[in-house]
């Protein structure tokens, strides 16, 4: 055989297999309880549900640039500790462990994930259903790195205008900026539309005894309904409170202190979810779009001390068998995500909205992300001249690990950014 007739013999003689420059999947799965769960808002009683209104859902998005990949979870729940996010990275073999990264909505209207203590020898939380919870969680990602597909990349920031969210304690003082994220198929096709927005979820609220994902349900409806593909929120920087602007301004509670009565309906669900949503494609709109961004993933592994006497109860007592240390401290993964012209760090909390402007101020990257409620829920976040500082502060200073709490997280994920 001459050396012509061997190559024209050959499969695909001269075709590149090269691995795309950029790929990107999604995958969700529906974890509203069946039968229905009670619903936490929080430490305490659990409030027993009586309907739903739209699914809880585990929705995943993943990136792969190169050799590095990522996989990002959102999950409909108040919060979901890391002894239940690493169940579900054991279930995902094809990816090592601090690559796969975890947040919560934070909505007020699912079940607690957390097992509290509820102070008669039990505790407030389904075990069944947390497991279930992780089952799905991991499934998502398999499934989304199944449909990994070449992509392209645009991101975005700016502010989200309109009556959207608000500082209950200060109405002024919160952070207006959205960032968003979207990935598009090589024909044209949205893949997934991800927006990271501080605002507490609770237009329900608990004591409805709806199991709800609240205003971010309707937020990813209209989204997807719009630009197609699948959309997930990851929550910002949104303690001490930044919540979703349900007042019903005709309905003044406290004229002296600037306090309204809220609209608790489904349909101002739609009007916040589906204004953010709106918002979020417009800001995303005009966006350049990447073929090869690229993709860095960093992490490590934080000691907080635990000065909380009642979060401590929980580490102790809960039948998750939190890890901690003797030395009465526990351990949450910070990750820091350079995508493109995008950079995200997680927090481990809800980090007050001073930490979140000063984060994001001395981050890199064109848009900045905070990913709250991220790899765990450490309650509130705190820096240490605002822990205990004034009467306001009394709840969300016993609901925090203690006063360095959002001193360690600055310095742990600067020097993340800066490479130390």
């Amino acid at each position: 055989m001459n050396r012509r007739s061997f190559l024209l013999g050959l499969p695909f003689a001269g075709a590149s297999f090269a691995q795309p420059a950029f790929e990107a999947g999604v995958a969700k799965r529906i974890v509203t309880p069946d039968p229905l769960l009670p619903v936490s808002g929080g430490m305490g009683p659990t409030k027993p549900s009586t309907s739903k209104l739209g699914e809880l859902t585990a929705r995943c998005i993943v990136f792969r640039a190169g050799s590095e990949t990522v996989a990002l979870v959102a999950l409909d729940l108040l919060g979901f500790p890391s002894v239940l996010a690493d169940r579900a990275r054991a279930l995902v073999p094809r990816l090592s462990p601090e690559r796969i990264v975890i947040g919560s909505t934070h909505t007020h209207s699912a079940p607690d994930c957390y097992a509290y203590p509820d102070g008669k020898g039990g505790h407030t939380g389904s075990l069944e259903y947390m497991d279930f919870v992780a089952k799905q969680a991991a499934a998502a990602v398999n499934e989304a790195l199944d449909k990994m597909q070449p992509a392209e990349l645009r991101v975005a920031s700016g502010n989200a205008e309109g009556k959207i969210a608000y500082n209950y304690y200060a109405p002024d003082l919160y952070d207006r900026r959205a960032s968003v994220l979207q990935v598009r198929a090589t024909d044209g096709k949205i893949i997934g539309t991800l927006v990271n927005y501080a605002v507490h979820p609770e237009v329900l609220g608990s004591e409805l005894g709806i199991v709800s994902p609240d205003l971010v349900g309707p937020l990813c409806d209209r989204i997807e309904q719009a630009a197609g593909g699948m959309a997930l929120f990851f929550n910002g920087a949104q303690g001490g409170m930044i919540t979703a602007d349900n007042r019903d301004l005709d309905r003044i509670k406290d004229p002296l202190r600037g306090y309204w009565n809220d609209a608790r309906t489904w349909e101002e669900c739609e009007r916040i979810g589906g204004l953010l949503a709106r918002e979020s494609l417009r800001i995303i709109e005009k966006a350049s779009w990447q073929a090869s961004p690229p993709l860095e993933v960093r992490s490590r592994m934080v000691r907080f001390p635990v000065e909380s006497d009642d979060l401590w109860q929980v580490v102790l007592h809960s039948p998750l068998k939190y890890p901690h240390g003797d030395d009465r401290t526990v351990t949450a993964r910070i990750n820091l995500i350079n995508l493109g012209p995008a950079q995200m760090i997680t927090i481990p909390g809800e980090a007050l909205p001073n930490i979140g402007f000063y984060l994001k101020r001395k981050m890199g990257g064109e848009h900045k992300f905070l990913l709250g409620l991220t790899n765990d829920a450490f309650g509130y976040i705190l820096t240490k001249v605002d822990f205990a500082g004034f009467p306001r502060y009394d709840y969300v200073s016993r609901v925090s690990l203690g006063e360095m709490t959002g001193e360690i997280l600055i310095e742990q994920a600067l020097d993340l950014v800066h490479g130390r």
